[in-house]
C-alpha cells in the first residue's frame, strides 16, 4: 500500500498537471505553466460548470489560470476535468470549443460534445492509474444546489387595439392589467399572472 503525504488541494492539482504532462507530450503538445485552484467558475455556478481555464492575457502574470469546481471530489473526475481545462491552456483559450480544441481533445483521447468533452475509455483507464499514483484528492465535496429555472411565461399586459405590450412586475400583479397609455382601455393579461 502506497502512503501519500498530506497535501493541499492546490498541491495535489499541481502534481496532477505534472503527472498529466507526458500524456500531452506523447501527442505533440506542450503544456504551458498554469496556476490551478479549487474554485468556482466565473460563469453561472448553479448550471453545473465544473472547470474553467483563463488564458494568459487575462492574468497579470501572463500565466493560465485553471479552476476546478469544489463540487468535485472524485480523483478521476477531477483529473478528467483538469484534462479538459489543460487543452484550453495549450490553446491559451483562443478557440474556445471550436475545431482546434476538438482536434486536440480527440487526439488526447477525449470524446463527446466538445463543451463537455471528457475522457474516452482508453484515456479513462490512464486517468484511473494516475489517480492511484496521486492518491485521493484532498477535498470534501461541496454540495451546490442546482438553480431551478422558472420556464413559465412572464406576466405581461397587451393592448388589444395597438398591440402595446408591457412586462409586469410580480409586486404589482395584484393590481391587475394596466390601462393602455395610447388607447385608454384595459390591457389584456398574458402569461402567468399567478401571485407566487
Amino acid at each position: 500500500m502506497t502512503t501519500h503525504p498530506t497535501v493541499t488541494r492546490e498541491q495535489w492539482l499541481q502534481q496532477a498537471i505534472l503527472t498529466l504532462t507526458p500524456l500531452f507530450h506523447t501527442k505533440g503538445y506542450t503544456l504551458p505553466k498554469c496556476h490551478v485552484s479549487c474554485g468556482f467558475a466565473s460563469t453561472d455556478v448553479k448550471r453545473g460548470h465544473i472547470g474553467q481555464c483563463w488564458g494568459s492575457k487575462a492574468s497579470a502574470d501572463q500565466i493560465n489560470q485553471i479552476f476546478i469546481s469544489p463540487a468535485l471530489s472524485d480523483s478521476v473526475e477531477v483529473l478528467d476535468t483538469l484534462m479538459h481545462e489543460l487543452v484550453h491552456a495549450v490553446d491559451d483559450c483562443r478557440n474556445k470549443h471550436g475545431p482546434e480544441f476538438k482536434k486536440m481533445a480527440l487526439k488526447l483521447g477525449m470524446r463527446g460534445p466538445m463543451r463537455n468533452a471528457e475522457a474516452g475509455p482508453e484515456l479513462k483507464i490512464k486517468l484511473k492509474e494516475l489517480a492511484i499514483t496521486l492518491g485521493p484528492y484532498p477535498h470534501a465535496k461541496l454540495y451546490v444546489p442546482k438553480k431551478v429555472i422558472d420556464r413559465r411565461p412572464r406576466a405581461r399586459a397587451k393592448c388589444s387595439v395597438c398591440g402595446f405590450t408591457v412586462p409586469m412586475l410580480k409586486a404589482f400583479i395584484h393590481f391587475g392589467p394596466p390601462i393602455c397609455p395610447k388607447d385608454k382601455i384595459d390591457m389584456a393579461a398574458i402569461g402567468d399572472w399567478g401571485e407566487s
